[in-house]
């Protein structure tokens, strides 16, 4: 579960995001506060697992843009989203400075919140499903989108429906196993050249997680597995 804190002084205001906040699978409110001291003590307290702020800017005693250093200092990995009616430029260039994760401008509507922290988990889970990034991994992570089913029609150039199908078919017959490239072009019965582009695309897809493994002599070696949310599909391609 992801736990939200939500810093806003507007009782109503905080309300209405906690319930949106409750309406998205997989997301928690786990406290609010309607001051900066309030919220620096519930980042501050190591009991309490936070993984994202919503952050008001306009409060009656406070400005929430002086919680981003403040956040950025303690070296927690808790991410930011604004959500203010300030539209100024200095104080979303400040908030794009301090690296917030998305800016919503009040009012807006429920879908564009939870575009917001959807986009954001998907970012996150990219980034926690790759021990090293392809160029691709590096673009949604720094340009948005998330991956898309792809057919045969999106595959990158020189990979066919038929071995990706073929491929597919032995990591859903072993969804537990890790495995190397040369274990499954072994298995299937290709090259070993061939089998890293299909297993190189789906772990950019995030279908396939992938670990790194050093021996004491030699090359690294690249292991893969099945990231088990992604079972569904895995199971396109394998039909």
């Amino acid at each position: 579960m992801i736990n939200v804190l939500i810093v806003d002084d507007d009782a109503m205001v905080t309300e209405l995001n906690r319930m949106y906040v409750a309406r998205i699978p997989g997301f928690q409110c786990c406290g609010t506060a309607s001051t900066l001291a309030q919220a620096t003590a519930l980042l501050n307290d190591t009991s309490l697992d936070i993984d994202l702020v919503l952050l008001d800017v306009y409060m009656q005693q406070d400005n929430g843009l002086d919680l981003l250093p403040v956040i950025r200092a303690s070296g927690r990995a808790v991410d930011v989203i604004m959500i203010s009616s300030a539209a100024d430029a200095a104080t979303i260039q400040t908030s794009i400075h301090y690296g917030v994760v998305d800016y919503l401008i009040k009012p807006f509507q429920f879908p564009r919140f939870e575009e917001a922290l959807n986009a954001w988990r998907e970012k996150k889970k990219l980034m926690g499903n790759h021990a090293y990034y392809e160029q691709a991994d590096v673009d949604r992570l720094l340009h948005g989108g998330t991956p898309e089913v792809a057919d045969s029609k999106k595959l990158p150039k020189g990979l066919t429906p038929q071995t990706l199908r073929t491929i597919c078919q032995w990591i859903d017959a072993h969804p537990g196993t890790e495995f190397s490239t040369d274990d499954l072009a072994n298995a299937v019965a290709i090259s070993r050249v061939s089998c890293r582009k299909y297993l190189i695309w789906l772990a950019q897809i995030n279908i396939l997680f992938t670990s790194i493994h050093y021996g004491a002599t030699g090359r690294p070696v690249y292991r893969y597995r099945l990231i088990a949310e992604q079972y569904g599909l895995l199971k396109q391609y394998s039909q």
